[in-house]
């Protein structure tokens, strides 16, 4: 009797991976164009006589209220050069863009027929890892400065938990997230389960659109706060129900449970050991169950209640 279940659970294991390998051949086909601007190396390369003609080309680069001093100032700062040398170094042509991009938007494309290549322009930000990555309209922007890895010694101010997320093999999470935000509809309610439904949509989002990332590179844990989460599943979603707090509306719940931060807040000794963003591991946890457990489509997923989500993934978590 065992091997016949083992038997059966084998042949659904490879039917469940050769429907996938189906999937991604078909994503594989889908043409995507990527136009790749380098305005930071264009600016790099500027001269305050050229710089018209670039203000002229990237509008959106030179706020009106600067005026042209302030830009050819700039041109010549040490920090900047250093900015720009650095990023040249890491980036220095377009290959490793596009190998993340190019199937990123193939993905998205396939899942939201809708979408529509974006004109990628990449800068420098003064390290803006704040808005790493800023998506307007039909154009994406990315700050390159902000992917030269998380030991670079531009970052040595920097909390550890932002810096260990300023690599390159993030530029995908972090695109895939603008995008994801896009697609998703906002909670209705201010409720805990709410909020930890909705980012766990996004990170749903990023298990279909990244398939090659780990789940540690999609939440931005390192791969030991990713095990530390995983060990320590059943006891979180205990402690969250025996504190009722699914459905409260505690404003402080998001700075302990959901938004980046060095370590969530139990206020328990286990806190210094415990990454941020629980919350978020846990959504991401229930709207996995409910997909594995429901006939639905992602573009009804994005609509659909947090109630609904968590009544119908009957998540248990892993013991």
């Amino acid at each position: 009797m065992v091997k016949y279940f083992a038997l059966a659970l084998l042949g659904v294991f490879l039917f469940s991976c050769n429907d996938e390998s189906k999937v991604e051949k078909e994503i594989e086909k889908i043409p995507i164009n990527v136009e790749i601007i380098r305005f930071d190396k264009e600016f790099a390369e500027a001269t305050p006589e050229t710089l018209p003609k670039l203000k002229a080309e990237f509008p959106a680069f030179f706020p009106e209220q600067y005026s042209d001093s302030i830009w050819v100032e700039k041109l010549t700062d040490t920090l900047q050069k250093q900015l720009e040398s650095e990023v040249l170094k890491a980036f220095p042509n377009d290959e490793a863009l596009e190998e993340v991009l190019v199937p990123l938007f193939q993905h998205i494309k396939y899942y939201f027929p809708k979408f529509t290549t974006p004109v990628v322009v990449t800068t420098t930000s003064d390290v803006d890892y704040r808005n790493k990555v800023i998506l307007a309209d039909s154009m994406l922007v990315i700050g390159l400065d902000n992917y030269l890895g998380a030991e670079h010694r531009f970052y040595e101010g920097i909390d550890n938990y932002i810096s260990k997320e300023m690599k390159p093999s993030q530029i995908g999470p972090d695109i895939a997230e603008a995008y994801a935000r896009q697609y998703i509809k906002p909670p209705n309610k201010a409720s805990f389960l709410g909020q930890i439904i909705y980012f766990g949509k996004e990170l749903y989002l990023k298990d279909l659109w990244l398939p090659n990332a780990s789940d540690a590179e999609k939440i931005g844990y390192t791969e030991a706060e990713y095990q530390w989460a995983e060990e320590n599943e059943e006891y979180m979603w205990r402690y969250f129900i025996e504190k009722e707090l699914l459905y409260s509306t505690d404003p402080k719940l998001g700075a302990r449970f959901i938004n980046p931060a060095p370590f969530s807040k139990f206020y328990l000794e286990i806190d210094n050991e415990s990454p941020g963003m629980l919350g978020r591991y846990l959504g991401w946890k229930i709207v996995r169950a409910y997909m594995e457990k429901n006939d639905t489509d992602v573009q009804r997923l994005m609509i659909t209640d947090a109630d609904e989500i968590f009544t119908n993934s009957k998540y248990k978590p892993k013991k």
